[in-house]
């Protein structure tokens, strides 16, 4: 997709009320659950965390 393509899609999906951007937000989750590197990521973190092993949120997102 180009940058422009890209720039018109973002442009259009700010303009749709709250309940479709969270429609649209869902869809897209949805995709990347369907992907096969981000179930073998989950398939990871699920082994480690059957294992015994604990983890914290990213720095990123772990402010207070």
């Amino acid at each position: 997709m180009s940058a422009t393509a890209m720039l018109q899609l973002k442009q259009q999906l700010s303009k749709l009320p709250e309940k479709q951007r969270q429609e649209v937000a869902a869809f897209l989750h949805r995709l990347k659950q369907d992907s096969p590197a981000w179930q073998k990521e989950m398939g990871r973190r699920m082994a480690e965390m059957d294992a015994g092993k604990k983890f914290g949120l990213p720095k990123s997102l772990a402010r207070a």
